[in-house]
């Protein structure tokens, strides 16, 4: 048989089952029985509406700077399937990855071969294209005999894919309203959610400064052991350092995270946290806390472009994310800002408006592409009827708002792109950025 590229692959999964999300774990656990995947290494499982990806990120570069081989799952990607998967802090290959679907489709479709354009099969068991992509992470990372294994939850976390794999620690980095659709329109409710990748015996880190009802009733439920920010765990800051208590005692004079924003300092303590919990399966010593604070990366998260005017890139797609990008940008110097704003239409659009107003100072509006893209007209009636103090600019597509921005912007000005990885993604495109 001819072999795939991957991106035949990937066409190939987003066909496999009819819905984009599907959430339950019947069937990502029946394949990974036929697969046999039962890790033997920790596992960090990090949930949460807003955090996920940078306190990932730290794990992994503070692991990775202790010597151990990390493997690291995230979502969703920007510019290339392969930010996914890296393993030992080197993204996972093409051929690695198409090898490990190839084991996949096999096991799900419950035959000894699997071919693509076996088109009048039906598959045993539908997977929908982040299960099939968690189940190859793992695979992945057990055959690649990784220390430590982080996996990035999705969408929500009880029903989420990885949470088929039981977390030696488990971190919900923060709970606000988002993904109402799926996980409820209330906040205690999707608290209820993230919280279902608590286990019983091990330890529940929760770094939102209010913690919900259901983050506590469902640890002492589960049986898990719940360390709080500001309780169990925390921070103070002083004079561009800071301090970290937890279980394990103090550090002191740490380095501020190289990732920007509001909210680091939170990420940054649930991460030393879990380190805390894990201490005596990997032992981390403090100049690996300090290089892997020192070095972190995380592209799309206020993440600042070379050049003038000035590029910020921030995938903020919900009304919480948003209103760290808004206090991130009022603590920079004063500057006209000018938003590239593309969104998906099931996000809460209007409450994204309302966060970032009186930062922005003329909007360029474009639509995305894709199936679940709100058009321009659908982003300007949002911006008109929310009032916004700022112009507001309708263009064709984000590579018309960009360069709308650049032409209007002076040197001293600044462009920020935003509202959805969809639109940072694009913006990195146009500008020849890659990730980190």
């Amino acid at each position: 048989m001819e072999s795939r590229t991957l991106p035949d692959w990937l066409t190939h999964l987003e066909s496999l089952h009819p819905k984009t999300i599907a959430l339950g774990l019947e069937r990502v656990a029946q394949v990974r029985q036929r697969l046999n995947l039962h890790p033997d290494f920790p596992v960090i499982v990090v949930g949460g509406t807003n955090g996920k990806g940078s306190v990932c990120a730290m794990l992994e570069a503070i692991l990775h700077a202790a010597g151990y081989k990390v493997g690291c799952y995230t979502s969703p990607h920007l510019l290339d399937y392969n930010e996914r998967v890296r393993i030992g802090k080197r993204q996972a290959t093409d051929a690695e990855l198409c090898a490990s679907f190839e084991r996949i489709e096999q096991a799900r479709a419950g035959r000894a071969s699997a071919r693509l354009d076996d088109v009048g099969l039906k598959p045993d068991l539908q997977l929908t294209y982040f299960e099939f992509g968690t189940l190859a992470a793992i695979q992945l990372f057990i055959a690649h005999k990784v220390d430590v294994a982080i996996l990035e939850v999705g969408l929500g976390g009880r029903l989420d894919a990885v949470n088929v794999f039981d977390a030696n620690v488990s971190v919900v980095t923060s709970v606000d309203i988002d993904h109402v659709d799926y996980l409820g329109e209330t906040r205690e409710q999707i608290a209820y959610e993230k919280a279902g990748i608590f286990r019983r015996g091990r330890v529940a880190i929760c770094a939102d400064s209010d913690v919900p009802r259901a983050i506590s009733s469902h640890a002492r439920e589960t049986g898990a052991e719940l360390w709080c920010i500001g309780r169990e765990f925390g921070f103070r800051l002083h004079q561009g350092q800071w301090d970290f208590f937890g279980q394990s005692g103090e550090r002191h004079a740490l380095p501020l995270p190289a990732l920007r924003g509001a909210f680091q300092l939170h990420n940054a303590s649930a991460t030393l946290a879990a380190l805390d919990a894990l201490k005596d399966k990997l032992p981390v010593n403090m100049a690996a806390v300090r290089r892997g604070l020192a070095e972190v990366e995380l592209t799309g998260r206020f993440q600042f472009v070379p050049g003038r005017p000035q590029l910020i890139l921030d995938v903020a797609h919900n009304p919480h994310a948003a209103r760290s990008l808004a206090h991130n940008l009022a603590n920079l110097p004063p500057a006209r800002t000018f938003a590239v704003f593309a969104m998906l239409k099931d996000k809460d659009m209007a409450g994204v408006v309302a966060a970032l107003d009186a930062q922005i100072d003329v909007w360029l509006v474009a639509g995305i592409d894709a199936p679940r893209g709100a058009t321009t007209a659908e982003l300007r009636q949002v911006l008109e009827k929310q009032g916004v103090r700022g112009e507001i600019v309708t263009c064709p597509a984000i590579t018309n708002a960009l360069y709308e921005a650049g032409n209007r912007a002076c040197e001293n000005d600044r462009i920020t792109a935003l509202g959805s990885f969809y639109t940072v993604a694009e913006v990195m495109r146009l500008r020849g950025v890659r990730g980190a």
